[in-house]
């Protein structure tokens, strides 16, 4: 049986938050069968939960945010990207501050978080979201969409007119049933252009954001002395985002995802359409080893044999 997984600790971290700019304290908890990931804004009297919910999502210009009674967690995307990647369906996620700390840029910090307090299995059956029929969602020649698939699988092609990403693969496919989420996108980091930070700046945008949680680019190369962590980390960052966002569903996806030139706002878009279309998705579990789809198998192999 594929199983529902949690924690078996309790793990603590401290970072700044890349656009607020503000030391964030973050704290993950485990939770029982069927919570979910769930947000709480411990500084806030009382305390204010803001469930994983692709219909609270808010504020999607530079990240994923949630949003619940005017208050706000934002950047959620790297640890949600994290936890989809090993497989975590329940926590508590209890944060300080109205953002996530971003750390290095990327979710490997979050792996290593969550590896350090270590996954355990649960009881109960994994809760897997099945595509049954294609979807699609289109802004000008902006585009993402989901297709029927026995497992997980992202395509993503990117366009940015700059000699630095040109030089690099601009489009990657990640098929879960060969590849390794920790080893094949967790490092990935998120980038920016150092012409754009003033104006992000003005609108409270990126004032956290650095060479130590960003690829950040003049007009011409790359800044960071350590260059590339992948070949193709841009766009490799690109699925690493996706991966999150379309985890605010609370549940993984069986499924073929392909984008061009999308964000987290057409990410959350194509959720929204496919749950607005019952025809399109269903919820199963695999109680059955011989109904497991080899993939699925692959992807979420026993705990003992995942190394985590």
């Amino acid at each position: 049986m594929i199983r529902q997984r949690t924690l078996k600790s309790i793990v603590k971290a401290t970072g700044v938050g890349l656009h607020g700019g503000r030391k964030v304290t973050l704290v993950l908890r485990p939770a029982a069968v069927d919570t979910g990931i769930v947000f709480h804004r411990v500084d806030l009297d009382p305390p204010l939960d803001l469930p994983a919910d692709p219909y609270a999502v808010c504020d999607t210009r530079m990240c994923s945010g949630l949003e619940q009674g005017g208050e706000k967690v934002g950047t959620v995307e790297h640890l949600m990207s994290a936890l989809a990647g090993l497989g975590i369906d329940n926590l508590h996620v209890d944060v300080d501050a109205p953002e996530i700390p971003i750390l290095d840029g990327s979710s490997g910090p979050f792996v290593f978080l969550l590896q350090s307090a270590g996954v355990e299995e649960q009881t109960a059956p994994k809760k897997f979201l099945r595509v049954k029929k294609a979807v699609e969602y289109r802004e000008g020649d902006k585009w993402v969409r989901l297709e029927p698939y026995d497992g997980f699988r992202l395509t993503f092609s990117i366009v940015f007119n700059h000699p630095a990403i040109e030089s690099t693969s601009t489009s990657v496919t990640v098929d879960f049933a060969e590849q390794s989420y920790v080893r094949d996108v967790a490092r990935a980091r998120t980038f920016g252009f150092m012409q754009d930070v003033e104006s992000m700046r003005a609108v409270g945008l990126a004032l956290g954001g650095s060479l130590d949680n960003a690829i950040v680019m003049d007009e011409y190369r790359v800044l960071n002395a350590d260059g590339l962590r992948y070949a193709d980390e841009f766009v490799k960052h690109k699925v690493l985002d996706a991966i999150g966002d379309l985890y605010l569903c609370n549940h993984p996806l069986l499924a073929a995802y392909s984008a061009h030139k999308a964000g987290h706002a057409l990410n959350n878009q194509i959720l929204r359409v496919l749950l607005e279309d019952q025809e399109a998705w269903e919820l199963v579990t695999f109680e059955q080893d011989a109904a497991t789809p080899p993939a699925v198998a692959h992807q979420f192999a026993p705990l003992v044999c995942a190394g985590v």
